[in-house]
């Protein structure tokens, strides 16, 4: 028996190329895209058709509609950016800047796990960052990151200890790579070491991993997290709606 063809909405054809061009930074992080009327005649379909697609990138947060100026790329500089990927509040309920101190960098081979996750072949390079996350001065998450070598290939540590910024906004302006979704899974696990010194807790603490893979345009995962955080006086915040 033969396939079905698929068929794909003329709306969901212009989002894919609309996709494409975000992609390739056609238009950078924070500029306008053109109005619906140019796109309607780029794409030679009506501008509904192509306010359809647009409705559907903003719902997923790769396009934001400014009121009497049009609608602009998504960029990680813009400060409204930063809690949507850190869910760390403080019991009170008070959101705290975190700010971010690189401990080390290194590159190695992927591992069978790394090559699984991150979908390179075996044996790739990756590059390896080891970071603490401090809340009001006090160190509450290590994070350790693993990134793909083609896409991060001259990442360096002191760049990074000079950005002031958050780390995907490094990542959009340094290496063109927008994070645009991520998958996170929670789980109990107890304070090792290595984790244990980093943020200043006895071994064996009970520590929250959050584990995270981060994709970027047309589903490409290009960062696997490991975050262990100290919750004694934060929690982890998620809003369902």
């Amino acid at each position: 028996m033969g396939h079905t063809p698929s068929f794909h909405p003329l709306y969901r054809q212009i989002k894919e190329l609309l996709l494409t061009a975000l992609q390739r930074r056609e238009w950078q992080p924070g500029e306008a895209i053109p109005s619906e009327q140019e796109l309607a005649q780029r794409f030679g379909v009506s501008q509904g058709t192509v306010r359809k697609a647009i409705d559907e990138l903003v719902a997923e947060n790769l396009l934001v509609r400014k009121q009497g100026k049009g609608t602009f790329v998504v960029s990680h500089n813009d400060p409204r950016q930063f809690y949507r990927f850190l869910r760390l509040r403080r019991d009170d309920g008070e959101w705290i800047q975190a700010t971010s101190v690189p401990i080390d960098c290194w590159r190695a081979k992927a591992g069978q796990e790394a090559s699984k996750v991150l979908q390179i072949p075996q044996g790739a390079p990756v590059v390896i960052l080891r970071r603490v996350l401090r809340f009001s001065n006090k160190p509450l998450v290590l994070d350790e990151i693993y990134l793909p070598g083609d896409v991060f290939e001259d990442f360096s540590l002191d760049a990074l200890r000079e950005w002031r910024g958050s780390l995907y906004a490094f990542f959009e302006q340094r290496f063109g790579v927008r994070m645009v979704r991520a998958e996170e899974r929670l789980k109990a696990v107890a304070a090792d070491r290595i984790a244990a010194e980093a943020l200043g807790v006895t071994e064996r603490t009970p520590l929250l991993l959050v584990e995270r893979l981060t994709y970027t345009y047309h589903d490409r995962p290009v960062e696997w997290r490991k975050g262990y955080y100290a919750t004694l006086e934060y929690h982890y915040f998620n809003e369902l709606t």
